[in-house]
């Protein structure tokens, strides 16, 4: 039997996707204000779990950098990247010559933090960003749809990132529910909660909505695109979860945060699409074109 779900996890996981469905919608620099938001929260909350070790972090840098690379991004993705190591650069630079010698630890930290929390969410700027500026109807580049029966025909970076937060909360409505329900392999000692059946059906579930969207969208060879499409998002997902889960073990936790009532933290709820964005944006613009249609 599958306990009842707390009401205040089911009230802010509703809230959570009504949120996540607008930023989605209307794209442009609200995407990237609504992410700005999350990350410089879950900067906050990453910066804790690192001191939880006494490690010391070049946190205001790393936050600020953070938030440029995010702007930069939704402007232009090549200079984004070239920013990266110059924002790497300069967190080391100040971290050698700050009055107290830094260690190994807290430079590590630092570009951990600029990377995993900082650099990688980028790359949604980027996803929804694919035909937004041909689509923009709005101010601040944004998008509203003229025409709610047509979705193939929308932006395609709508659609995509669409696809892709639909697969990753069926990975995790999946984990969830089969995981409770047929769950009986511990899958690691990382989340000892997690089982080996709750991940596959949670991937499987990923695999089937990909397959449903590329099929919708009339993707080229749409069965296999959607299932590697649809794999790749499952285990991106459930690899971003292992390793914060990895982190607040480490750093002696049980969440990240208390910001969400009944899911913890930002990091908490955001952890599986932070490996995925790459994935994803990668997989569109370098695997579907090299397709024929």
């Amino acid at each position: 039997m599958i306990n009842a779900m707390p009401l205040p996890r089911i009230i802010s996981g509703i809230v959570a996707v009504i949120l996540a469905l607008g930023m989605i919608l209307l794209g442009g620099w609200y995407f990237t204000f609504s992410l700005g938001i999350i990350i410089f929260l879950a900067q906050l909350e990453y910066v804790q779990l690192v001191r939880a070790k006494s490690i010391i972090p070049s946190a205001k840098n790393t936050m600020v950098l953070s938030l440029i690379l995010l702007a930069i991004s939704t402007v232009s993705s090549s200079l984004a990247d070239a920013m990266l190591p110059l924002a790497g650069t300069w967190i080391c630079f100040y971290l050698l010559f700050k009055p107290k010698m830094a260690t190994i630890a807290d430079i590590s930290a630092s570009i951990m933090g600029l990377f995993y929390v900082g650099y990688l969410p980028t790359f949604w700027v980027r996803l929804r960003g694919i035909e937004n500026e041909a689509f923009s109807n709005i101010p601040l580049g944004g998008f509203w749809p003229e025409n709610w029966q047509h979705w193939p025909q929308l932006p395609q970076g709508l659609t995509i990132t669409f696809l892709a937060f639909c697969c990753i909360w069926a990975t995790d409505i999946g984990a969830y529910i089969f995981g409770k329900c047929l769950g009986r392999t511990p899958l690691s000692d990382i989340s000892p909660k997690k089982t080996v059946e709750g991940s596959v059906f949670g991937i499987t579930g990923s695999a089937i909505v990909g397959t449903i969207g590329a099929w919708y969208l009339h993707w080229p060879s749409w069965p296999a695109t959607g299932i590697i499409l649809g794999l790749l998002i499952g285990v991106a997902g459930l690899l971003g979860d292992l390793t914060e889960s990895l982190m607040k073990r480490d750093a002696g936790v049980k969440d990240s945060g208390t910001l969400i009532p009944g899911h913890g933290g930002i990091l908490d709820r955001t952890d599986s699409y932070i490996f995925t964005g790459p994935l994803v944006f990668y997989f569109v613009t370098l695997v579907l074109p090299l397709l024929p249609h």
